[in-house]
């Protein structure tokens, strides 16, 4: 039976979950690999190979590096963060909606003053993204009454999506945003997609809200729009640089609210339960589910 190399953060929850399978810790002899994506290039750059390197993350950032070896198949895992995902967006935007944090603030006064609240119905969303993820957050957006424009690399039709135009579409889409998320991944095509010509586009009155990948936003840009009154609010779960650094002018500016790329956790028994389908699959000798293409990058 072929053996696994563990490189998670919590190796014995993934082998309480995956039954029979054999572990090593020794890289050379391992056929396979269930890792963490950062962990597994240190490893590979060290010379080590796996045949199949299967991610714990959706995102493959650290394994496609230029220099980095591809003789390998990878997989990464999907299908589980997308209602993770639409969770995080829509807390947000609920609770800035119905004044939550400004009725808390009130409570410990033993404050009773009632305020105006807005909805999302009828509201634009626009989502940078198509896929799985943004899936998801569309059909929530749907729910709520809200007008969902896709934007993709292609522009072609997407379930859930009341529209879907191209990138090179940018101009005609934000102006009528009044959310825009972005889940796009880390590609060259999304490098500081949004910077001071697109995001000059967008209404002053729209929320932006990045949880795909920190290097879409250029954060300079952002911080000109967000001080000259030019954009309402930025919730931002992700970054070019992890963690942001203590002395980054965003912890403290009053249109922006950050968590530390918490908004959709991977859970073992999730990852483990395709991690066992995928293996079943590469015992058969059988095409992986979830393959990442290199030069794609997802």
């Amino acid at each position: 039976m072929e053996k696994i190399l563990l490189l998670t953060g919590d190796n014995i929850a993934y082998q309480q979950r995956l039954g029979t399978c054999q572990f090593t810790d020794d890289p050379d002899s391992a056929a396979i690999w269930l890792a963490e994506p950062a962990r597994a290039a240190a490893l590979l750059r060290q010379g080590h190979r796996p045949d199949w390197l299967a991610s714990t993350f959706a995102g493959v950032d650290a394994l496609i590096a230029p220099d980095l070896p591809r003789d390998y198949t990878l997989t990464n895992v999907r299908g589980i963060f997308g209602p993770l995902m639409a969770q995080y967006v829509f807390a947000h935007l609920l609770s800035r909606l119905r004044e939550l944090p400004r009725y808390a603030k009130q409570q410990a006064d033993a404050q009773w003053q009632p305020h105006p609240y807005g909805s999302l119905e009828g509201q634009t969303l626009v989502l940078l993204g198509t896929g799985d993820i943004g899936r998801h957050i569309a059909m929530a957006a749907s729910a709520f009454g809200m007008k969902v424009t896709g934007v993709s690399r292609s522009g072609n039709p997407a379930p859930g999506y009341d529209e879907v135009h191209p990138v090179s579409a940018l101009d005609k889409v934000l102006p009528r945003a009044d959310v825009l998320v972005s889940v796009l991944p880390n590609t060259p095509q999304s490098h500081h997609l949004l910077n001071t010509e697109t995001l000059a586009w967008l209404p002053e009155h729209a929320v932006l809200i990045n949880v795909g990948r920190g290097h879409t936003l250029c954060l300079e840009a952002l911080l000109t729009q967000l001080d000259q009154n030019r954009l309402a609010h930025a919730i931002l779960d992700v970054f070019e640089q992890e963690p942001l650094s203590a002395d980054s002018p965003l912890w403290g500016h009053p249109k922006v609210t950050i968590t530390p790329h918490v908004a959709a956790t991977s859970f073992p028994d999730q990852i483990a339960a395709q991690f066992l389908d995928n293996l079943a699959r590469y015992r058969r000798d059988e095409p992986l589910i979830n393959q990442v293409e290199f030069t794609r990058g997802y």
